[in-house]
């Protein structure tokens, strides 16, 4: 389909407002003002494409989902990915409660072991300061726990006091440090020590999101599997493998993650932390049971939330969580999660069977057709040719462009 055929379809199963139609259809999606109003020394818009992976099934349900991102192939992988284990029912997935860990940091004390136990002596009184101050506890969140460490550094003795915060549906970090400011005072006079920093961790360990599929040997075949499993030894055994494996699962979640107008420098940094947690490992994993079938798993943290910041501000990210239709944060998760295992199963797949370039280079091409020169009505005629001829360069589609009297 063209994209406005594309949007029209989308629209009649999501159904947009031509309101919201439109939203998508405009560059950037935003307004100068809305733009100015989000962040610093606004100039301008860096729009990135909005497309959306198909074919996924998770727990049962049907999704649409928005990526945005600016790299060729990852939305056809993912939706590669997810159509091929449709066979075994799609993805299984799952996701804990939404608690988010808040820091103050406190030094200069002298006995930072003791004054640990005097501040967990009184957790309940910074549980119910922390409660005071937070703005989930009308909503059945809050803080539900605190307690405090001590660690040794180069500069001494710190004591780290700790909240545990259940953030529901948002994505927590705003009011978490709403939460640490307003109680590193009173632990402060306590520990008798200087407060430092207040500040929630993006290493979200109880906020973990899990995805599974099963790919059947007679959908992929043999040689798929193996090469998959060959893959993810390389990936398990070798950090510097490991880094692009992770990169890869990434360049899934990271689409979806900017579509609905979260934090993905957040999940970033938490996923490679938590994959960092035991040496740095895989975030995926893969086996083979006794029919010859491939199963695949993914576990993650995952900071993300349907309510507050960009995701209610941004006017694309909106219309993005309406096409999703994931009510909550878990949801949102596990569809998160079951993308990040298909684009890795689709990249394993290729790089271990006909090599990743084939099919990138092919959705590279339009790409390549542009910087040769190729216009609006060219591009498409530059493309066929140079896939024809396998050989997608710059100099081939000059060549081609020259034929056709360009």
């Amino acid at each position: 389909m063209a994209p406005k055929e594309r949007l029209e379809k989308i629209a009649e199963i999501a159904r947009l407002s031509k309101e919201e139609q439109a939203v998508l259809s405009k560059e950037g999606g935003l307004s100068i003002e809305t733009a100015n109003r989000m962040v610093e020394n606004v100039i301008g818009f860096m729009p990135l494409p909005l497309g959306i992976a198909t074919n996924f099934l998770v727990n049962g349900k049907e999704y649409l989902v928005p990526m945005a991102i600016e790299e060729p192939s990852v939305i056809a992988a993912a939706s590669n990915g997810a159509k091929l284990a449709r066979g075994m029912g799609g993805f299984k997935a799952g996701m804990g409660k939404q608690i988010m860990i808040g820091q103050v940091q406190i030094v200069g004390v002298k006995d930072a072991q003791g004054v640990c136990k005097k501040l967990d002596a009184k957790k309940d009184e910074w549980v119910k300061i922390g409660n005071e101050n937070c703005s989930f506890v009308q909503h059945g969140g809050g803080v539900r726990e605190f307690s405090a460490r001590s660690i040794s550094t180069a500069r001494g003795e710190m004591v780290i006091a700790e909240y545990l915060v259940d953030v529901l549906d948002a994505q927590g970090a705003n009011s978490i440090n709403t939460v640490l400011e307003a109680a590193a005072p009173k632990i402060a006079q306590v520990a008798g020590g200087k407060v430092r920093l207040r500040i929630l961790s993006n290493l979200a360990v109880h906020r973990i999101a899990k995805a599974s599929a099963v790919w059947r040997k007679e959908d992929i075949g043999e040689d798929a599997i193996e090469g998959v499993l060959d893959a993810y030894e390389f990936a398990a055994n070798d950090i510097y493998r490991c880094a692009t494996h992770n990169k890869g699962i990434h360049n899934g979640i990271d689409a979806v993650v900017v579509a609905t107008g979260n934090d993905w420098r957040a999940v970033e940094a938490g996923a490679h932390s938590y994959a960092a947690l035991n040496g740095y490992k895989p975030l995926t994993k893969y086996w083979k049971d006794e029919k010859g079938d491939l199963h695949g798993e993914i576990t993650l943290p995952l900071a993300v939330g349907t309510v507050g910041g960009a995701t209610k501000t941004h006017p694309v990210a909106q219309v993005c969580m309406k096409i999703l239709g994931a009510t909550g944060a878990a949801e949102l998760g596990c569809v998160m999660a079951s993308v990040g295992l298909a684009q890795n199963f689709a990249a394993l797949r290729a790089l271990s069977t006909e090599g990743i370039q084939k099919g990138h280079m092919k959705l590279h091409a339009a790409n390549i057709a542009v910087l040769a020169g190729a216009k609006d009505v060219q591009v498409e005629a530059v493309v066929q040719k140079m896939v024809e001829q396998k050989d997608i360069t710059v100099g081939n589609a000059k060549k081609i462009l020259e034929g056709m009297g360009h």
